[in-house]
């Protein structure tokens, strides 16, 4: 099994990324977690990490073989919390600028959106939901990084260079993210037009973040910068920090999120390519 495992990678890899989103998609679309009172898909990220488990042990991997070692875990976390904050801050700020600029009063909130009994999503600004809002994109970025960046490119390092690992295991992640609009597609809040610009608009974005990462376990040779980044990005920018108006919440998330990636994704490859001359 191990032989079969490292000698053929990419199917490997196909394979197992087949399962995961198999169950992504079932959760999402049948399941519907998001809409319970947990207010997140989160099954397919514990079967994840279960998955992940059980190919380490029969390769004979340990954790910290794809990044999760006990070395440089402080220095990784305040690596990765810093460059997110200092791009999210130039982000809000762009955001906050324009919103204003526009005429909208503007002020920022600090709160969860879930589910409710009315069926309608609600705010929730209670420290149970904040906590686990916390925890929930803990399990999501363990699973994401660990699989994507720990995992499968450490699986096509056996056979493959380090650029096509990086930049496959990214492909890979931009497709993870179709599920989400395949789920409003199937619930007819996109046409099939609408459908495929956001399933590009998703592989685009996901797969430079997913390059980013991929970087940042190269460079740093540990997950743990981008792990602290990818929370960042996914719990306080996206699910806890608003920028609201007298017309809606977040109507500028997208341009938030767009600025402060490719501001974060040019950081990191500017990194790189220095270290590489360096080499």
């Amino acid at each position: 099994m191990k032989n079969l495992l490292s000698k053929h990678p990419v199917k490997v890899c196909w394979f197992l990324f087949s399962i995961l989103i198999a169950v992504h998609a079932f959760e999402a679309i049948v399941l519907r977690m998001d809409e319970s009172v947990f207010g997140e898909n989160f099954i397919n990220k514990l079967f994840g990490i279960l998955v992940i488990w059980l190919v380490l042990r029969m390769l004979q991997w340990k954790w910290s073989d794809i990044g999760l070692g006990r070395d440089g875990i402080v220095k990784g976390i305040c690596s990765g919390i810093a460059l997110a904050a200092s791009v999210f801050l130039v982000a809000y700020g762009v955001e906050f600028l324009i919103l204003k600029r526009g005429g909208a009063s503007v002020r920022f909130d600090f709160f969860t959106m879930g589910f409710s009994l009315t069926g309608v999503t609600a705010i929730h600004r209670g420290i149970a939901y904040i906590l686990m809002c916390v925890f929930f994109n803990v399990i999501n970025v363990i699973m994401e990084e660990c699989g994507f960046r720990g995992l499968f490119t450490g699986l096509l390092k056996t056979e493959r260079s380090a650029r096509f690992s990086i930049l496959f295991q990214a492909f890979l992640f931009g497709i993870w993210h179709v599920v989400t609009p395949l789920h409003n597609f199937i619930d007819g809040d996109l046409d099939i037009g609408g459908f495929l610009g956001l399933s590009v608009g998703y592989i685009i974005l996901a797969g430079i973040m997913g390059i980013k990462w991929g970087l940042l376990h190269q460079m740093t040779g540990s997950l743990y910068m981008g792990m602290a980044d990818h929370f960042f990005n996914n719990c306080i920018a996206t699910n806890l920090l608003h920028v609201t108006t007298e017309s809606g919440t977040d109507e500028m998330m997208i341009v938030r999120v767009l600025i402060a990636q490719c501001l974060s994704f040019g950081i990191v490859v500017w990194i790189w390519r220095r270290r590489k001359q360096k080499a």
